[in-house]
């Protein structure tokens, strides 16, 4: 019964699962209602109020941080002294921000005007804080990064991004495609370092006051925002003696090595893959939602999962990421990461299988430039690869085809192909024998 079921974590995916297994206890530390993460670089931007992030309507305990699990008496100890028992135990916990190594960082207590850019309060906190002409430094040039700058350009800042890497957004994109983008990014006002390693921070009465460069040079900062990544929250998990690699492993029923605990979203590693993305963790929540809705659990072992370290891919292809033969459920597109990933199997029910995720990001400015990537976008020896390239328009098309089948692209500029590409990937189908070239929009 859902009234037995106890989640914690009120995220997306505990959102998610609060939605269809009504009755079900979901805790969650936020003091804010459930809200959809996908938009907070618009809400920092000022494009959107924090209400319209706001998911639908979810019953959560919110602003209560779960302590302990105790496997053996099946309850968990919350920080307000209460203990909730379980039968079915549901971790979606998400992820933390990583927050390097620099000088001047201490762990506990970031500096003022030192940012995360993670929750609705990263974002509140850092909207307060901005004005016309702040000078503020975004450490880290992925996605986040790329989306923390742009936002806070469009807010009047003056921005520097720093990027360690030798290109923005160096997972999903190729060096042409990036140099498009960082074209894109600067014009919006944002002055772009690469191969840009920061040393420390330099702050003065506890507020922060400069960047530290590797090479010496300093940056003045009255607001640094660190985007350099995100770390599986598995803390909980950990105290409770449950398998744990980069995440919570999970076998195809999203179960735990305790079969009366599950995990989803965030914090959860599935076929050696820790997804990160907001798409994979609403499908984990409507595979597991279908599990516990059609039967009881029952004390059944734990599918085996690969030994740790262990490949779960051949060179070149993404791990985990390809379904098996089953109906795919659809989900509303979202700028980090869709795709379909669950399955059926008429013996034993749903299964989630992994996730074909796509990314998508629309940079606003003066005219706004589209982005969508899926799949493997680094050719292997006998792939082919279909380009189009538009300098004048900004636009840039790629698409990497392994024998009859698509295996990934990067799409720039205008995105009105990105639907029937998507489809042809996720289907996982021949293609057609007439060129790729009508799907990028060529003639």
């Amino acid at each position: 019964m859902s009234s037995d079921i106890v989640v914690i974590g009120g995220g997306m995916a505990g959102a998610r699962l609060a939605r269809q297994l009504p009755g079900a206890t979901v805790i969650g530390e936020e003091t804010h209602a459930p809200y959809n993460r996908v938009l907070l670089a618009e809400v920092l931007a000022g494009r959107y109020g924090p209400e319209v992030a706001a998911l639908p309507s979810a019953e959560v305990r919110r602003g209560v941080r779960v302590v302990r699990v105790d496997r053996a008496d099946r309850v968990v100890q919350c920080d307000d002294g209460s203990v909730v028992p379980y039968s079915t135990l549901v971790l979606a916990t998400g992820s933390n921000p990583v927050l390097p190594p620099l000088r001047g960082l201490p762990p506990r207590e970031l500096p003022d005007g030192v940012h995360p850019f993670r929750t609705m309060d990263d974002c509140l906190a850092l909207g307060a804080a901005v004005r016309e002409g702040t000078r503020a430094v975004v450490i880290g040039g992925g996605l986040l990064g790329v989306s923390a700058a742009r936002a806070l350009a469009a807010r009047g800042a003056r921005v520097v991004l720093a990027q360690q890497g030798e290109r923005l957004m160096e997972r999903q994109l190729d060096p042409a495609a990036s140099a498009l983008l960082r074209d894109h990014i600067e014009a919006l006002g944002v002055e772009v370092h690469t191969e840009c390693r920061v040393r420390g921070l330099h702050s003065d009465g506890g507020a922060v006051r400069a960047v530290e460069l590797a090479d010496g040079y300093e940056l003045a900062a009255e607001l640094v925002v660190l985007a350099c990544g995100v770390r599986p929250r598995v803390g909980l998990a950990q105290a409770a003696g449950l398998d744990v690699r980069r995440g919570i492993v999970v076998d195809d029923q999203l179960r735990t090595s305790d079969p009366h605990i599950r995990a989803v979203g965030d914090c959860a590693e599935h076929n050696g893959t820790v997804y990160g993305l907001a798409g994979p963790a609403l499908e984990q929540a409507d595979v597991l939602a279908a599990l516990l809705k059609d039967a009881p659990l029952k004390d059944a072992p734990v599918a085996d999962a690969p030994a740790a370290g262990a490949p779960t891919n051949a060179p070149g292809t993404t791990a985990g990421a390809t379904p098996q033969p089953g109906r795919p459920t659809p989900h509303p597109q979202s700028s980090d990461g869709t795709g379909t990933g669950t399955g059926t199997d008429s013996g034993s029910g749903p299964r989630y299988t992994g996730t074909r995720a796509l990314t998508r990001l629309t940079l606003n400015g003066h005219g706004p430039l589209d982005l969508a990537t899926f799949g493997v976008t680094t050719p292997l020896p006998g792939d082919d690869v279909v380009r189009l390239t538009d300098a004048t328009r900004g636009a840039y098309r790629k698409v990497v085809v392994r024998g009859d089948r698509l295996i990934g692209g990067i799409l720039l500029g205008d995105l009105g192909a990105v639907g029937e590409l998507a489809r042809t990937w996720e289907g996982d189908e021949p293609l057609p024998s007439s060129p790729l070239f009508h799907l990028l929009g060529g003639s």
